[in-house]
């Protein structure tokens, strides 16, 4: 696979996103459901602290991944969803150390949410990985 990096503005690219990721030459494309904090056991975990919510999100994320044979290298597409930005902006240095570490700055929207599917739940991740 090869991917070009599109973007016609600087300022995102220090935040860790691309404004775009153009791919060819990919033979299979896996889209991730969103991942919360949940547990293997599908319990809700972390109650108020976005951080670790954060976290197990991207583990969460890595696993299914992992599944496909895939890792984070492999994302071109994030959305991440939350019930609080500010919240967020904070801590968000979780997500992304752990894509500059994959070496990955996916084209990236965050949206703040009323709620989230579980109560408690104030973070979701959902992506687009090829290969």
């Amino acid at each position: 696979m090869e991917r070009t990096a599109v973007n016609p503005v600087a300022w995102s690219r220090e935040l860790g996103f691309n404004q775009g990721e153009l791919v060819s030459g990919h033979t299979r494309t896996l889209y991730v459901s969103g991942q919360t904090a949940m547990s293997a056991e599908g319990k809700p975990e972390h109650d108020g602290d976005m951080a670790a919510q954060l976290e197990l999100c991207v583990d969460n994320l890595e696993a299914v991944l992992a599944g496909a044979g895939m890792t984070l290298a492999n994302l071109v597409r994030l959305n991440v969803y939350t019930t609080d930005v500010d919240l967020l902006f904070p801590r968000y240095g979780v997500l992304a150390a752990r894509l500059g570490a994959a070496g990955v700055a996916p084209a990236t929207t965050l949206l703040g949410v009323t709620r989230l599917a579980i109560p408690g739940q104030m973070v979701e991740l959902e992506g687009t990985a090829v290969d």
